[in-house]
């Protein structure tokens, strides 16, 4: 019997254990790495479906199983748990077999606390339960802060934190522009401001024909009773409102709901996932992810498996609208599954839509062509990348294509607070998930060399971690012979390395070195170096890799530097200790932004006083 086989018949085994409820199985490989989460109504039956030699099952299947060597599980008191629990799973550990959203941005929306006394707008990236409105999800952060500028000096809504409004005893600056009209000292009653709030909702909900109405009757009045400026001000804002709409397209001018429409395409590359957001009847946004290794025609995949597991990680943080318009059926088992599971999340519970009327339709196909024109945009891109990582390969002479490379810078400033960066790139494209930063613990002074042998040292130590086909030092051959040295004394000599580093050029007609500068890749064991073309994929990829190192390093680096400043000013503010001290450093970045701080801001803060807030403010403010 081979060791595969062993392995199998161990976790045939395991199975036997494991319990007929609900829950959760995490599947390890043999560095005890998550490689895969999957939620069961019954965790028995569906893990022993993995070791069935069944002869329909998927490649990507027979290829997980051959990877497990652990099977860990969580159980829950429902189905609708594990889904739950699936999904926040899947988000912390990544496992790299499951359907994964790699964009895992968090969409902006603008919230408005509506059970504040008097409310108001801002931007937020969680959705949380409780007495909030939330309009979106919009894809430019920009585009969010500038429609809530646009709303509060429109229907002069305050723009001042809770506890800024707190402790005003005198109206602002915004109310003396006239582009507030100061509840924080009580020149506006609740009701009127709540008046002011629903003109504002109604313009976000794209019920622009009752705010254009009611700002319109406004203007009339005040022209007709003399006041003018009032007059212009409606007038103004009129025209905002107007300007704004105009630039949004109405697709559903009858439906004033708020609807997700999610399209795909692909082939056995993968797929691309397209959600088009409408909400009032206009689109205000779409965004798309690239899922891999999946065949639409089910014949390696079953569809329905995958879209459930993207709308489960979809939702698990997005806002759930009243109606999500699918572009194939999943079944009514899984539209009830699902249906609990967002009532669970956010107490809503959306109509899962396959049939297509008119308008459905024309929204679909809006969808599926913009699926179809990222799909293909992002196949061109990835095909870039694909040959010039088939270009490092072959000019770098790498056993195997170099699908993963890492790459180590190191930074000090006159020797001090020296840090090491490693900043990772999975087929061409930065994974940030795994880049890392590191203290210099052994080293005093400015030792690159020796900073770069312990760097490296503890990365490789690491086994968990994925090997990289490729390690790229920063630096020329000196670095470059530092790393082969560690490589062989951990035994790794077989992962390729690479040193990268500019050369000054020479003027053809002149001794003096010039400005231009030369990329320049040495090996082990060679003398001239290899030069890449400046315009070449390859060469972007692995400069590119090679600054974001440095980035990243100069960064840290100088966040170390600000906090010993900080830290050492605020040494001298008496009655605050090293929790206190932290607490500050981890909510300001600067001694400027605590002097600027309202003092019931920091009166907040977790083992914080007034008395003590004073004070900070008041030592650190002494001239």
């Amino acid at each position: 019997m081979n060791k595969a086989s062993d392995q199998i018949d161990k976790l045939k085994e395991r199975v036997k254990e494991l319990p007929t409820t609900p829950g959760v199985y995490l599947m390890r490989s043999e560095t005890d790495k998550i490689i895969y989460i999957g939620k069961a109504k019954n965790l028995k039956n569906r893990v022993r479906s993995y070791f069935s030699n069944n002869k329909d099952q998927s490649v990507k299947t027979v290829y997980l199983v051959n990877q497990i060597r652990h099977i860990d599980y969580m159980l829950t008191k429902t189905e609708v748990e594990a889904f739950l629990l699936e999904a926040s799973l899947i988000k912390k550990h990544k496992p790299k077999y499951n359907i994964r959203l790699k964009d895992d941005k968090s969409y902006p929306y603008i919230v408005c606390n509506i059970d504040h006394p008097f409310p108001s707008f801002f931007l937020a990236r969680k959705v949380k339960k409780g007495g909030a409105i939330y309009f979106g999800p919009y894809t430019s952060s920009y585009s969010v802060r500038e429609t809530i500028k646009f709303i509060n000096r429109t229907f002069k809504i305050r723009d001042c934190s809770d506890s800024f409004m707190a402790s005003r005893k005198r109206p602002c600056m915004t109310y003396q522009i006239n582009r507030c009209t100061g509840p924080c000292v009580g020149l506006i009653s609740q009701e009127q401001y709540a008046g002011d709030i629903d003109n504002a909702l109604e313009f976000l909900r794209g019920q622009d024909k009752t705010i254009v109405s009611k700002l319109t009757h406004k203007m009339n009045e005040a022209s007709a009773s003399h006041r003018y400026e009032a007059a212009a001000k409606f007038r103004d804002s009129l025209r905002a409102v107007e300007a704004i709409w105009e630039k949004q397209r109405v697709v559903t001018p009858n439906r004033q709901i708020d609807l997700d429409v999610v399209a795909c395409f692909g082939d056995k590359t993968g797929t691309m996932v397209e959600t088009m957001h409408v909400r009032g009847g206009r689109v205000i946004g779409n965004r798309w992810h690239f899922l891999p290794k999946i065949d639409l025609s089910g014949e390696t995949d079953d569809p329905r498996e995958w879209m459930t597991s993207f709308l489960n990680q979809y939702y698990s943080e997005n806002v759930i609208p009243d109606e999500i318009l699918l572009p194939f059926d999943l079944g009514s088992d899984i539209y009830k599954l699902l249906a609990a599971v967002f009532r669970e999340r956010q107490g809503i519970e959306p109509a899962l839509i396959h049939s297509l009327d008119k308008d459905y339709k024309e929204l679909m196909e809006m969808a599926e062509q913009n699926a179809k024109s990222h799909f293909k945009d992002y196949i061109s891109k990835r095909n870039h990348r694909l040959q010039g990582l088939e270009d490092i390969q072959a000019k770098l002479h790498l056993p195997q294509l170099p699908q993963r490379i890492e790459c180590f810078d190191i930074s000090n400033f006159q020797g001090e607070d020296s840090v090491a960066s490693q900043v990772v790139f999975e087929e061409g494209i930065p994974k940030k998930e795994d880049y890392r930063r590191y203290k210099i613990k052994t080293v005093e002074g400015p030792n690159d060399y020796a900073s770069m042998k312990e760097v490296l040292t503890r990365r490789l130590k690491h086994t968990e971690y994925e090997d990289p086909q490729l390690i790229v030092v920063d630096g020329g051959k000196g670095q470059l012979k530092i790393a082969v040295e560690v490589l062989r004394e951990l035994g790794r000599s077989e992962i390729p390395v690479v040193g990268l580093a500019k050369a000054r050029t020479q003027g053809e007609f002149s001794d003096k070195e010039v400005g231009e500068t030369e990329e320049r890749f040495f090996l082990p064991g060679r003398q001239n170096p290899v030069i890449f073309p400046k315009n070449s994929d390859a060469f972007q990829i692995l400069v590119g890799l090679r600054d974001e190192a440095h980035r990243f390093a100069i960064n840290y680096h100088r966040q170390l530097r600000q906090s010993r400043s900080l830290e050492s000013e605020l040494d001298y503010v008496v009655g605050l200790g090293e929790k206190r001290k932290k607490t500050l450093l981890k909510k300001y970045e600067s001694i400027e932004q605590i002097k600027n701080a309202d003092v019931n801001e920091i009166a907040e803060l977790r083992g914080f006083n007034k008395i003590l807030a004073e004070r900070i403010l008041l030592q650190l403010n002494e001239d």
